[in-house]
């Protein structure tokens, strides 16, 4: 099937969905491959210029658009955005078969984690086997805060931008701050993370850091099992997830 998109077939905006009139406006650009000036952006989104200059002014001033020599291109945003989504495609792929095989010798579900602002989120997960299982729904975001996922997740990024995370999600509670910026340095010191029920009662979770580069973590990989059944191998668990998170670190720092 052929999943390639011309300008023609992206539905146009309703009138009345400013959103929607700014992401046209944004996928137009995207789409056309190269600088384009305001007439020919009006002609291609078929907006009166008036609405089309306000939604460019809206973009540039977030750095999703850039005017070059009177023409209209992506911006260092969006330049972001497609950085982001190399590394995050390149993660999961280097990933998988490692996570794969680690579910397989385990039993227990498997998850590549990461952080997105404020939130542990779930890129990619390979589920257990046993019809009593844990797992974190693929896409789906918990606050950076609570279980292993986001405390490795917390652990592992640069310090400033874990102190800013705690400080706007427990800017009323200074004691848990404190108590968790201890055990955040526990962590890194260990290098790797067990909670149990910390976000769901009776689960079970060992989670260890996965580095792109030397001291720069990407993600997190998170092993997770009903309580009941990883208290019987709590070892076995730990040492099988600490060798495939090394594997999928070497992995990455071998592209």
């Amino acid at each position: 099937m052929n999943h390639r998109q011309s300008i023609t077939d992206i539905a146009q905006p309703s009138s009345k969905a400013g959103a929607d009139r700014v992401l046209f406006v944004l996928a137009t650009l995207a789409r056309h491959g190269h600088p384009i000036n305001a007439r020919d952006l009006a002609q291609k989104t078929a907006l009166a210029q008036s609405t089309l200059y306000r939604q460019i002014a809206l973009l540039k001033q977030w750095g999703f658009v850039a005017e070059i020599d009177g023409k209209y291109a992506p911006g260092p945003v969006g330049l972001q955005l497609a950085m982001g989504f190399d590394q995050a495609s390149h993660l999961v792929h280097e990933a998988k078969l490692p996570m794969a095989r680690l579910a397989a010798e385990s039993g227990e579900s498997v998850g590549l984690i990461v952080a997105v602002k404020d939130q542990a989120v779930c890129l990619e997960m390979v589920e257990s086997q046993h019809s009593l299982r844990c797992s974190f729904e693929k896409g789906r975001g918990i606050p950076l805060l609570d279980g292993a996922s986001a405390k490795s997740l917390l652990a592992f990024m640069p310090g400033s931008a874990a102190r800013q995370i705690v400080t706007d999600l427990l800017g009323a509670k200074p004691r848990r701050q404190t108590q968790l910026f201890a055990e955040l340095e526990q962590i890194r010191e260990r290098g790797f993370v067990v909670t149990e029920g910390e976000v769901d009662p009776g689960v079970w979770g060992i989670s260890a850091p996965l580095f792109r580069q030397p001291g720069k973590a990407a993600g997190t990989l998170t092993l997770m099992a009903p309580a009941t059944r990883a208290h019987q191998k709590t070892q076995q668990l730990i040492d099988a997830t600490l060798a495939t998170a090394r594997v999928i670190s070497a992995r990455l720092q071998d592209f």
